[in-house]
């Protein structure tokens, strides 16, 4: 296949008109030029295609694309169809990337034949765009990318990676029937070809924004999500996965007791708590951010508010 562009940039948006030019104008911004930005407006009833046109007639590298809502899963598939780069790179509609973020992920990966993701260390900012102190380094908890990311999803959020378009051809497309941990099905099936590496690049180089709206959501929905993908993982790699089980579901229950921590359901978040010691209790004096929930829950409801401010909201998604 004959590549117009050397990376095409997808950028889901629903509603984000307040969002989406501090986006793309971080885009604007770049010191690698040689890229696409197809911006898939999914449904929105809002402006938000307005704000992109302004965009479009600047500079023809952007595109705008728009389909009914169908979700993010579906948002970034329909982009990925229509791109015509050698390289894909996720930045959802309201995360901003620092102006060598292109830049340094495609000299990772044309100097290493043998990586198929790039991401780096990231930082949260607020709904107005000033930054937090929350960041995620990105750094792997164990040196086997289908261990470690069957128990926290070290590449953090959907606006982080930089990936060769062939991956699709080896794995498939994002899970549009996920409704959440969609990201995490789709690297866990790139890790279980055990074909490509993974490559953290320590600096920050992306800005996720959290959102007020991003409290709202479903928790239970979360877990079926979440226990959805651990099986599908099983079922690729029974003989490696299975002695990661109760590791993966203390992870998985510690996530979602922080989750109904921050959305103010302190009982089940004890509830989650409890699952997560019965499973593995070792993650809570392996890890500092486990340890952290724990004790968020356990002092709730003082917890309720020291955690929202330590380790983020929902909008992260960061495990």
């Amino acid at each position: 296949m004959d590549f117009i562009y050397q990376v095409s940039v997808i950028v889901p948006a629903y509603n984000v008109r307040n969002y989406i030019h501090d986006s793309l104008a971080s885009l604007k911004c770049q010191s690698f030029q040689d890229f696409e930005v197809l911006i898939v407006d999914d449904g929105s009833t809002d402006d938000t295609a307005n704000v992109v046109q302004t965009f479009i007639q600047q500079d023809s590298r952007f595109r705008l694309l728009q389909k009914q809502n169908g979700g993010l899963s579906s948002a970034r598939n329909y982009g990925i169809r229509h791109a015509r780069g050698k390289y894909i790179a996720l930045l959802d509609g309201d995360d901003t990337y620092h102006p060598n973020k292109l830049a340094n992920h495609v000299a990772h990966l044309e100097k290493n034949p043998q990586v198929g993701v790039v991401y780096s260390a990231s930082k949260a900012i607020r709904d107005d765009g000033r930054p937090t102190f929350i960041s995620l380094s990105g750094k792997p908890i164990y040196s086997d990318p289908l261990k470690a990311l069957l128990c926290k999803n070290f590449v953090g959020h959907g606006s982080n990676a930089i990936f060769r378009k062939c991956l699709i051809d080896d794995v498939g497309e994002f899970d549009e029937n996920l409704r959440s941990s969609e990201d995490i099905d789709f690297w866990l099936r790139v890790a279980a070809t055990q074909k490509w590496q993974f490559l953290r690049e320590p600096s920050i180089l992306c800005y996720y924004r959290v959102r007020p709206s991003g409290l709202s959501f479903n928790v239970l929905q979360m877990q079926r999500c979440n226990e959805q993908v651990i099986q599908s993982a099983y079922q690729r790699s029974k003989e490696l996965v299975e002695p990661m089980l109760p590791t993966a579901y203390a992870y998985m229950y510690r996530y979602l007791a922080r989750l109904a921590m921050q959305s103010g359901d302190i009982e089940t978040s004890r509830s989650f708590i409890d699952k997560a010691l019965a499973s593995d209790k070792s993650i809570f004096y392996r890890d500092a951010r486990s340890l952290l929930t724990l004790l968020a829950v356990m002092l709730a409801p003082i917890g309720k508010s020291a955690i929202k401010y330590s380790l983020g909201t929902a909008k992260s998604a960061a495990k």
